[in-house]
């Protein structure tokens, strides 16, 4: 038993095990194996000798998804700042605005920046957190079980999927839908098929579409729109992008408008680096998304079409717009539902940069993709390895035949 269970239960005789709010126990469980090493450890013989544990892999995802999360809280404040001086404004309402004011509202200072887009962004991850977090402590405690480390990921990944306009009410409903029907009612994490925090995100762009798409909810001030650039490319191409003012570039730091944290591809690099370099992710996974998205876009140019400006669209350009680069670090490489085999992984990347260039060219409707092409690649990822596997036996069958 750790220093911190012994203060708590010592701290909260009646909040431990066996004690008469048994219920909050799997709290302290969370608390305690995040900060420590589980007590309960595997016994007798074992055959995998790795010092990585699933505590350590979601820690290094949540890591990783940091440079988003700063990315999320600079950007939205820089937007909501340069919007309210486009608009001739000097103050905001509400309490954001009372706390935002202190520090003005100048989106040439990093420091309001900052401040302002964190008003936005931590109520929204503190709602995704309480939410989530009931779900999971109440199937723990069903199930009789410790709650994992496996939400903390979830809830980072999803909150930086969001607009920051988003109704609070909005976000619990998303979390629940992820949790419960996305994971829990599969038997918990690593018993889903798809990812919980894409399936919260998918539920509310379906279910609550003007929250989610138009011009007006990218930016936290209100009479303000501005579309994405993948919005703009979608009526103009390239051309729609630059006649707005947006850079290539612009796109690659993420200074534009979008969802609060997958605008910047430089803090997804980063990111990526980090999971590669601690073998958290695989490398084989995003790079078939990379080669996916590069081959179609490309074929497709080569096609090309005189009424649909995105057949023109360079592989470049889908890389840095909308949520790809976001999508092809964080939600492709999911170890749980994706692909497992190594052959399986290349062929789950090339499908879902595939089907992403192919929802954004052809579905005029639909110009970000990379949410659906990574949810239906999701249904066809054990499907995708059975064949893998097949294909190995056949393979041995005939070699020693």
């Amino acid at each position: 038993m750790s220093s911190t269970r012994k203060f708590l239960d010592k701290l909260h005789p009646h909040f431990s095990k066996g004690g008469r709010y048994e219920v909050l126990y799997p709290v302290y469980e969370m608390v305690d194996t995040f900060l420590y090493s589980p007590a309960d450890v595997t016994s007798g013989n074992i055959h995998v000798r790795d010092a990585i544990d699933l505590k350590r892999v979601m820690t290094y995802v949540w890591i990783a998804a940091l440079p988003c999360m700063l990315m999320a809280l600079f950007n939205t404040g820089y937007q909501a700042n340069h919007a309210m001086a486009a608009l001739g404004l000097t103050e905001a309402p509400g309490w954001r605005g009372a706390i935002a004011g202190i520090f003005g509202f100048n989106p040439n200072n990093p420091i309001s920046d900052l401040v302002h887009g964190a008003l936005y962004f931590f109520p929204v991850y503190i709602v995704t957190l309480v939410a989530g977090g009931i779900w999971e402590v109440l199937f723990a405690t069903v199930r009789k079980h410790d709650v994992n480390e496996g939400f903390f990921v979830s809830s980072i990944l999803f909150a930086l999927t969001l607009p920051p306009n988003i109704p609070l009410w909005q976000v619990a409903l998303g979390i629940s839908f992820g949790v419960v029907i996305g994971k829990e009612v599969f038997g918990g994490t690593g018993k889903n098929f798809m990812n919980p925090a894409l399936t919260g995100r998918a539920f509310l762009y379906f279910a609550y579409p003007a929250s989610m798409t138009g011009d007006s909810i990218w930016t936290a001030v209100d009479g303000f729109s501005g579309a994405t650039s993948l919005g703009l490319a979608a009526l103009g191409g390239v051309d729609a992008i630059s006649a707005a003012g947006i850079s290539w570039w612009s796109t690659f730091f993420g200074i534009e408008q979008g969802s609060m944290g997958e605008t910047s591809v430089l803090a997804c690099l980063l990111g990526a680096a980090f999971l590669i370099y601690t073998r958290i992710a695989s490398w084989r996974i995003i790079a078939g998304v990379f080669l996916g998205m590069a081959a179609t876009s490309t074929l497709l140019n080569i096609i090309g079409s005189a009424s649909n400006p995105m057949f023109a669209m360079p592989w470049y350009w889908h890389l840095t717009l909308g949520g790809f680069a976001f999508g092809m670090v964080y939600m492709a490489t999911d170890p749980v539902s994706a692909a497992q085999t190594q052959a399986g992984r290349w062929v789950f990347g090339f499908l879902i940069g595939l089907m992403t260039v192919l929802i954004r060219v052809v579905n005029p409707a639909f110009p970000e993709g990379i949410m659906l092409a990574i949810l239906f690649s999701n249904i066809f990822a054990p499907l995708i390895d059975y064949f893998v596997v097949q294909a190995n036996i056949k393979r041995r069958v005939k070699r020693h035949a």
